[in-house]
C-alpha cells in the first residue's frame, strides 16, 4: 500500500485525537500513617508495633504508628475516616470499630462505608477463666451454680460493648443464666 499525503494527514490528525497516556503513580508516594485508635501498650498498639517495620520493609516507605486513644477508639476512626483516601493512612482496627455503630447513635463517620478492609491482621480468642478457689470446676457445674444462684454470680470485661462483655452475654444467653 502506498502511503499517500491524504493517509499522512489523517494518521497525524488521528495521533492528536489519542488520550495521553497517563502513568501509575508509584505507591506509596510518602511514608503511611498507621493510626491506633487506643493507648501506647495494648493489643492494637503492640500488633501495630510488630508489624510496622514488616511493612516498611516490604512498601520501602517510612511507617509511623501514631495513637489516638478516646472515645472508645471513635477518635482515631474518625482521623482515618477524614483523611484522604490515596492509601496513606492506615487504621489498626479492632472489635470496637464494628460494635461502636451499634452503641452510639451519632458518629462523625459511617462505618462501613468510610473503610476499607485491606487484611485481617490478627485474631483473639475468648477465653472463661475462673478462680481455683472457686467451687465449680467445669462450665457446666458454672452453670449450674448460676442457675442455682441467680444473680450472685459476676464476670469481668474490659467495659460495654467490648468482646469480652458481649462474649459473657452470649454466653449468659446460650446458657440461660
Amino acid at each position: 500500500m502506498k502511503i499517500t499525503r491524504r493517509h499522512a494527514i489523517a494518521a497525524t490528525a488521528a495521533l492528536g485525537l489519542t488520550p495521553y497516556i497517563a502513568r501509575a503513580q508509584s505507591f506509596p508516594s510518602k511514608s503511611i500513617r498507621l493510626v491506633v485508635p487506643y493507648s501506647a501498650g495494648g493489643g492494637a498498639d503492640t500488633t501495630a508495633r510488630l508489624i510496622a517495620p514488616k511493612l516498611q520493609e516490604a512498601l520501602g516507605q517510612t511507617i509511623v504508628v501514631d495513637n489516638k486513644p478516646g472515645a472508645g477508639g471513635m477518635i482515631g476512626d474518625e482521623i482515618v475516616a477524614k483523611a484522604a483516601p490515596d492509601g496513606h493512612t492506615l487504621l489498626i482496627g479492632a472489635f470496637a470499630h464494628a460494635v461502636n455503630p451499634a452503641l452510639f447513635a451519632k458518629m462523625a463517620f459511617r462505618t462501613p462505608e468510610d473503610f476499607a478492609p485491606v487484611s485481617l491482621l490478627v485474631t483473639v480468642p475468648e477465653l472463661l477463666v475462673i478462680t481455683p478457689s472457686h467451687p465449680a470446676k467445669t462450665v457446666a457445674e458454672l452453670v449450674a451454680l448460676a442457675k442455682a444462684q441467680p444473680g450472685k454470680l459476676s464476670y469481668a470485661s474490659s467495659g460495654n460493648g467490648s468482646a469480652q462483655h458481649l462474649a459473657a452475654e452470649l454466653f449468659k444467653m446460650r446458657t440461660g443464666t
